[in-house]
């Protein structure tokens, strides 16, 4: 069996100038980055905003399991299969992270006969929109304290320094550290923290901002420290909006790549969803539905996460209102929470099916509250039996949803075409979409409705430092922020061990703070970090380069 990385390094691109003539996109509408990939131009993204609105559909999943939910795999899939059946259709994904890359996800491109290529080219450096975000955060942090060395004339607290440094690996060492060691002239000592670049404020902003001007405006609201007398002190205070924004010039234009079977892709940004508001940038979304009659979207890990923020935060900010909602799962996951171990998934097990289904059913209720029509698929594996299909496909009829097995890691577009008719018959239905809170909602009312209405906890408890953030906040005049929940990703729960649909359970908030620029308050759940540590054994071990120069080893 081939692996991922060999079906895309035997597949045959064609010129990006090809792809975007798809879009109907002008060859000076591009700003090519090499043969296959190339930015969309401003120029070019202004002249169409009068074009009609295509159709939104968002791909999301249960939890995610170490068996795999197979969710951008979908997400391409789905979009090939809108080709097979002469749809103009375009994806909207994130971009990948280095960290899991090289630690224990893999990368995001897709999988099997549904992928978005130059896979490597993705899956690593792509245009470099992330090191540009990198640059641009810490540069905030070097201006930062070298305010404070150069005489301190906002009277910065060193002890109230809210800004991180960031870096795109998982490195947990750098979790918290202390800097400023040495003489005089070598700064302040003091204690400071590293973030993995997809959970730094800079992504965020990148990803809700609608323009250059939008975006410079957010980053001079960026909190990066307090006073003594307890005053925030911006981006702005510092005038380093200006030199960030011009780290990001060419970072805010989307991507443009393909699939395996010349889909058009424009791949940008890439927050998680468990610790940032996991979806590809408002610009790119956008720009997909004024070039495409659909668009198809996904939002990181499961719908507790992507998709409630993509609701609750994305589609608030930027006025987005989706058409339907692809929901994906395996019989493989849904065996996993029902008890069953990595090791004997492939066996047939409908008792361990019907108890773990009810992490799929707590799913199709939160998504249901938003009220926008719902399709689930099946993601196929060949372990997969008639009666373990046919029971979730009775399951989701029962619960109001279409139904649709999807085979398109096997297949390709091909293997989506059911999927496909079952969107396009949703797309047909009247979309309600509201979201779930509404902006004058306290915060601490905001993130309690979240606890209790998607996750299913009986309540929430605070830590001291964290109430008094939001008390903090409040009176800074960010009480009317969405909230953006940084929890685990395994479970409903803020505890990984917590499978299926817990019960019983309350969620603590450990932390809060105000990203200011990016328009939302965010809430730490647990033990969650927002600096990744690697694995016992990273899959950077397995990663080479052949003499002739092939990338091997990379999933």
């Amino acid at each position: 069996m081939k692996t991922d990385i060999e079906i895309a390094q035997e597949a045959k691109l064609l010129p990006i100038q090809e792809i975007a003539k798809k879009l109907n996109i002008p060859e000076d509408g591009l700003e090519l980055y090499g043969t296959y990939k190339a930015k969309i131009s401003d120029e070019y993204l202004q002249s169409i905003e009068q074009n009609p609105t295509g159709k939104l559909v968002l791909v999301t999943a249960i939890n995610p399991t170490p068996a795999g939910e197979g969710k951008t795999t979908t997400s391409i899939g789905l979009g090939q299969a809108f080709g097979r059946l002469q749809k103009k259709a375009v994806l909207a994904l994130r971009e990948p992270s280095l960290g899991p890359c090289f630690g224990i996800k893999g990368g995001a491109a897709g999988g099997g006969y549904a992928q978005a290529v130059p896979m490597e080219d993705l899956n690593l450096h792509f245009t470099g929109d992330f090191h540009a975000i990198t640059s641009a955060n810490n540069l905030l942090a070097a201006l930062l304290d070298n305010h404070i060395q150069q005489g301190n004339a906002l009277n910065i607290d060193p002890r109230q320094i809210v800004w991180k440094r960031c870096m795109d690996m998982n490195d947990r060492v750098l979790r918290n550290v202390v800097v400023g060691l040495g003489g005089k002239m070598d700064g302040m000592v003091r204690e400071d923290h590293f973030v993995i670049t997809v959970a730094s404020e800079i992504m965020a902003i990148l990803c809700l901002a609608e323009d250059m001007q939008d975006l410079k405006r957010r980053l001079e609201k960026i909190i990066v420290a307090y006073t003594f007398d307890g005053d925030p002190v911006t981006a702005k205070d510092l005038s380093a909006a200006g030199a960030m924004a011009a780290l990001l010039k060419d970072a805010i234009k989307p991507n443009l790549i393909q699939t395996l079977e010349h889909t058009p892709a424009i791949v940008h940004g890439g927050p998680f969803a468990n610790i940032a508001h996991g979806c590809n940038s408002v610009r790119a979304t956008k720009a997909g539905l004024k070039l495409a009659d659909i668009v198809v979207t996904e939002a990181g890990f499961g719908a507790d996460l992507g998709a409630e923020k993509f609701f609750d935060i994305k589609c608030r900010n930027a006025g987005l209102a989706p058409d339907c909602v692809v929901l994906v799962a395996t019989v493989r996951a849904l065996k996993y929470n029902g008890g069953v171990k990595k090791a004997e998934l492939a066996a047939e097990n409908l008792d361990a099916l019907k108890a773990g289904i009810a992490n799929l059913e707590k799913h199709i209720e939160n998504l249901q509250k938003y009220h926008v029509p719902i399709v689930v698929t099946l993601n196929s594996f060949v372990t997969d039996t008639d009666a373990e299909t046919e029971y979730v496909a009775n399951f989701c009829e029962a619960h109001g949803c279409a139904f649709a097995v999807s085979k398109v890691w096997e297949k390709g577009g091909e293997g989506g075409v059911a999927l496909a008719e079952k969107v396009l018959e949703a797309l047909g239905q009247e979309s309600g979409f509201t979201p779930l809170y509404p902006d004058k909602m306290p915060l601490e009312e905001k993130i309690e409705t979240v606890a209790r209405e998607i996750y299913g906890a009986d309540g929430v408890t605070y830590s001291p430092a964290a109430k008094k953030e939001l008390d903090r906040i409040t009176k800074l005049g960010m009480g009317n922020f969405p909230v953006c929940m940084a929890k685990t990703q395994y479970s409903l729960s803020d505890d990984p061990g917590k499978l299926g649909r817990p019960e019983g359970f309350t969620v603590n908030v450990r932390e809060v703070y105000a990203s200011a620029g990016a328009g939302f308050a965010v809430a730490i759940l647990g033990a969650m970090m927002t600096m990744p540590g690697l694995p016992k054994t990273p899959a950077a071990n397995g990663i080479d380069v052949t003499e002739e120069g092939r990338i091997t080893g990379l999933f």
